[in-house]
């Protein structure tokens, strides 16, 4: 699915998603990605019963610190187990999980209000 817009400078934008990957500020990712304002990783999950505390480190760990996760599961919405939500309030870092799609579109629009956002995206 396209989602193109005005790229902000230096800023990661998510154009599009589908086919086992994403298209960021013109490039092309294969499988599953986080994306932070100013880098894109691969993210080593391929489904969101594989989703913990541990696969999302990088996340806890950015600098500077994120403010909200969003987490694309796959094409549908997925229910993440309560330990990690609980361990991202704990945290301090706001934890919203939808399917991919929102997920990249609700990244956009955080990222263009200058929020200290991530998104864990799973590939469709």
């Amino acid at each position: 699915m396209d989602l193109s817009q005005l790229n902000p400078a230096g800023r990661q934008v998510i154009q599009s998603y589908g086919d086992g990957g994403f298209r960021i500020n013109g490039a092309r990712h294969e499988g599953s990605v986080l994306v932070f304002p100013d880098a894109t990783e691969s993210w080593a999950i391929g489904a969101a019963g594989d989703l913990s505390i541990e696969s999302l480190v990088q996340v806890v760990a950015a600098t500077p610190k994120v403010e909200i996760l969003v987490v694309g599961t796959g094409a549908r919405m997925f229910a993440v187990p309560p330990v990690v939500r609980r361990h991202f309030r704990s945290v301090g870092i706001t934890f919203e999980v939808m399917d991919t799609g929102a997920a990249c579109r609700t990244y956009n629009v955080l990222m263009g209000d200058d929020r200290r956002v991530a998104a864990a995206l799973i590939a469709v």
